[in-house]
């Protein structure tokens, strides 16, 4: 029996990881005329800012007092988007390999195969993935009842929400919730919460003035519905006597997982669990393979959103480099440039 022909796609550059860091460096790469590919192991791209805070302000973007998590992400996707990056989202690399040629062959857990002369790493501590609660037919129903993570709190508007888990994003979204959903119910195998205690005080508030209810001691039995569609949550407490609780949406915080995964076993020089590169190119000791954001390592590194849109920036430049080696890079501003099409 013959094997299917994977799919092959060649670009210029291709950009492992769809945090800010990873979105900056696209449009980094368009105004050099460099198009590429980005993969990312999250079904959405914003990295940590849309994994676990996406209506959370930040102050210490330049230009903006404060600024959504998720708006920044927004931003970012827009300013990518007269580039035409190419997204491979819910997706791992399991492999990179050098050709011939010198470029390099990256292969994705889809069955595609990914092939150009740069990679640039920006999977900031790894990649993302969240602890999946064992329930039975858990993921018929994941991405349309079942979700971990938020993108937009409008989203559950008049909906039945559970919540399960005990920590900070757990808590805060029931707080954020409690005034959007028709219905909040918080599960935790413990009374106390560890989330900040000002914010876990508030929670209690809110159960107290009957607008969130608190189903503790218990913890996820089972899940009930039909087609991905959820009717109800089955608990069960302590003793392991089950309660059926009525809902439209489950919301399961049991943090997420990072991991370098097959990275630590590119060949690359590592510091810890961060890639050691050149401060002054960002590049790496495998030819062509840049790193940028929170793993790439090097002395007087600054783990800041801005520190990595200068990475970006500086493994543009050198990237450049590598894909044209035959055309010298003038110099231009944004401001005189316009933004080139790819």
């Amino acid at each position: 029996m013959l094997k299917e022909a994977k799919t092959r796609h060649e670009t210029d550059a291709i950009i492992i990881g769809a945090g800010p860091v990873g979105l900056f460096a696209i449009f980094q790469l368009g105004m050099l005329k460099l198009a590429c590919h980005v993969v990312d192991a999250l079904p959405v791209p914003g990295g940590q800012l849309s994994a676990l805070y996406p209506e959370k302000p930040i102050y210490d973007i330049p230009g903006f007092t404060s600024i959504l998590a998720g708006e920044l992400v927004d931003r970012l996707l827009a300013q990518a988007k007269p580039f035409h990056p190419q997204f491979h989202q819910d997706c791992t690399v399991t492999s990179l390999s050098r050709l011939p040629d010198g470029r390099w062959e990256v292969d994705l857990s889809d069955g595609q195969v990914l092939i150009a002369p740069v990679v640039i790493i920006a999977a900031g501590p790894g990649a993302f993935g969240p602890h999946r609660p064992p329930l039975d037919g858990l993921a018929d129903y994941e991405n349309k009842s079942v979700f971990y993570m938020v993108r937009r709190s409008a989203d559950f508007a008049g909906k039945r929400v559970v919540i399960a888990g005990g920590g900070d994003s757990a808590v805060d979204w029931a707080i954020c919730l409690a005034d959007i959903a028709a219905r909040v119910m918080v599960i935790h195998r413990r009374a106390k919460f560890r989330a900040a205690p000002a914010s876990a005080a508030r929670l209690l508030a809110l159960a107290e003035a009957g607008a969130v209810d608190l189903v503790v001691p218990c913890q996820l039995h089972g899940l009930e519905g039909a087609a991905g569609i959820l009717s109800a949550v089955v608990v069960s407490d302590l003793e392991g006597h089950q309660r059926k609780l009525p809902a439209d949406v489950l919301l399961a915080f049991f943090g997420l997982a990072s991991q370098l995964g097959p990275i630590a076993q590119w060949g690359l020089e590592m510091d810890g669990h961060q890639i050691a590169v050149d401060a002054a190119r960002l590049a790496t000791n495998l030819p062509g393979v840049f790193a940028i954001g929170d793993i790439a390592s090097y002395p007087g590194k600054l783990k800041l959103i801005l520190q990595g849109f200068s990475e970006a920036a500086m493994a543009a430049q050198a990237a450049h480099c590598v894909v044209r080696p035959d055309r010298a890079i003038h110099f231009e501003h944004s401001t005189t440039l316009g933004v080139p099409v790819v």
